[in-house]
C-alpha cells in the first residue's frame, strides 16, 4: 500500500488549521484502512525548540500507523506563469507521498513556472497547489480538483471563495489566477494574470 503525507504549516511554533488536516487523515484512514483507528496529529507532532520562529513544513508519513515526521524550513516559490497541460485519467483524491504522474505533468511545463492540469474539459490543480479565479469580483474555485486541499476547504467554510465548475475553454474569462495550499495562504499567494497563462 502507497504511503500517504499530510503537510502542515508549521509558524511561529504553531501549527496552522491542524483540525482541517485530521479531517482529511481520518478519511484516508477510513478509505484504506477501515477499523485501523487514527493518529491524532497534535498529540504525534513535537516541535523542535529551534522551529518555534519562521515558517516550517511538517510532513506527517503514515500508512496504517505513523511512519514518520519530518520538519524543514519552508522558502515560498515564485510564479509567475502557467502552462496548461492534460491527463484524463489522473486520480489523486488521497494525498500519498509519491506523486510520479503529477512530476510528469509538472516536467512538461515548459518555460513556465507551474502548471494547471485539466482532466476531461475541467480545470483540476496545479502541480502542488489548489487554484482560485478571480473574475473582477469574486475568486472562485474550480469544483474537480485532484485533491481537496485543507486551505482550499478553510477558505470555503469561511466564505472568502466559492465553487464553480471551470472549464479549460474558460479560463480565458477570469482576470488572475491565485495558488494556495496548507503552506501558502490566500493573503500570500501568487496571484498570476491570465494572459500569462500558455494553453
Amino acid at each position: 500500500m502507497c504511503q500517504l503525507v499530510e503537510s502542515l504549516k508549521l509558524k511561529d511554533g504553531f501549527i496552522q488549521n491542524p483540525a482541517y488536516h485530521q479531517v482529511r487523515l481520518n478519511r484516508s484512514m477510513d478509505e484504506l484502512f477501515p477499523g485501523a483507528g487514527t493518529i491524532n496529529l497534535e498529540k504525534e507532532i513535537e516541535i523542535p525548540e529551534n522551529c518555534t520562529s519562521g515558517i516550517f513544513k511538517v510532513r506527517v508519513l503514515y500508512r496504517r500507523t505513523l511512519e514518520k515526521i519530518e520538519i524543514m524550513p519552508y522558502v515560498f516559490r515564485k510564479i509567475g506563469s502557467l502552462k496548461v497541460v492534460h491527463h484524463q485519467s489522473i486520480d489523486y483524491h488521497l494525498k500519498y507521498a509519491g506523486r510520479e504522474v503529477l512530476q510528469e505533468l509538472f516536467a512538461r511545463r515548459g518555460n513556465c513556472d507551474d502548471i494547471i492540469i485539466v482532466k476531461n474539459g475541467l480545470v483540476t490543480d496545479s502541480f502542488v497547489a489548489n487554484l482560485l479565479f478571480f473574475d473582477g469580483e469574486k475568486w472562485f474555485t474550480p469544483t474537480s480538483p485532484l485533491l481537496k486541499g485543507t486551505k482550499r476547504q478553510f477558505l470555503l467554510d469561511q466564505g472568502v471563495i466559492s465553487e464553480r465548475e471551470i472549464r479549460e475553454d474558460e479560463i480565458k474569462n477570469y482576470q488572475k489566477i491565485g495558488l494556495v495550499n496548507a503552506m501558502i495562504g490566500f493573503d500570500e499567494m501568487p496571484v498570476i494574470e491570465v494572459d500569462k497563462v500558455v494553453f
